[in-house]
């Protein structure tokens, strides 16, 4: 594969069987993401986002195809996921009662990292994302915004080389929502490749290179947002459909 590619796949299938009959779910996707690159990926729901992103992440095994994350094939499973960090606003594994830092060291131990190594992560990676003044409260006090940053410093104590993004703006505040957009943008300057699931014609405006528009389990075009107006596009290429 091409070694400036965080993530790569080639005609990536996924089929799954409902009393008997076969539904597929991702139809021979194709694409290339650059490393350092944040790549969104918009569609209805029921499009096939979140499975492409499970089978990306080795949650799932496509039923043909193959698939590239970080230069590794997804069927090396360990590999994959020593190299990469996954986000989703449904997560609800903090712990409440401890501290944001308590929460930061507690995962940091499941990477078998040095207590020095795992100070000077944490250090960095909070003051990277604006969370120092934040991280001796109780999680519990935490705000959603603070929250969801709280998300991402997690998922940066593993030192991954790509970040997967599912809706991680969703049901945010304006200002929030800026915020957390500001930090996927910090990250990619560092050399952080970002693949972000969004349904925020807004944030993939913001922060997107590029986005691919999913319907019906295949990949219809792959854009810049800024050399088309998005909205239009989406709506002309899956009928009208967009949420």
């Amino acid at each position: 594969m091409n070694t400036n590619s965080a993530i790569k796949t080639l005609n990536l299938t996924k089929f799954f069987t409902s009393k008997g009959n076969p539904i597929l779910a991702v139809d021979e996707v194709t694409m290339d993401i650059s490393q350092g690159e944040i790549f969104g990926l918009m569609g209805p729901n029921g499009a096939g986002k979140t499975t492409l992103l499970k089978i990306l992440t080795t949650l799932l095994l496509p039923s043909s195809g193959e698939a590239y994350v970080s230069g590794y094939s997804i069927r090396e499973e360990d590999k994959v996921k020593g190299s990469i960090g996954v986000i989703s606003s449904e997560e609800r594994s903090f712990y409440w009662r401890l501290t944001g830092r308590e929460n930061l060291r507690f995962f940091a131990t499941l990477h078998n990292l040095k207590p020095s190594e795992i100070k000077r992560r944490i250090e960095s990676i909070t003051g990277t994302l604006g969370l120092k003044d934040f991280l001796d409260r109780r999680f519990d006090s935490y705000s959603t915004g603070m929250k969801q940053k709280l998300l991402i410093a997690r998922s940066l104590i593993g030192n991954p080389m790509v970040l997967f993004i599912d809706e991680l703006t969703r049901g945010l505040d304006p200002v929030a929502a800026s915020q957390i957009r500001e930090s996927l943008k910090t990250l990619s300057s560092n050399g952080i490749t970002i693949f972000l699931i969004t349904h925020s014609i807004e944030e993939a405006i913001e922060v997107c290179e590029r986005v691919a528009i999913m319907y019906q389990g295949s990949i219809k075009a792959t854009i810049r947002p800024g050399e088309v107006e998005l909205k239009d596009f989406m709506i002309e290429t899956i009928g009208g459909r967009i949420d």
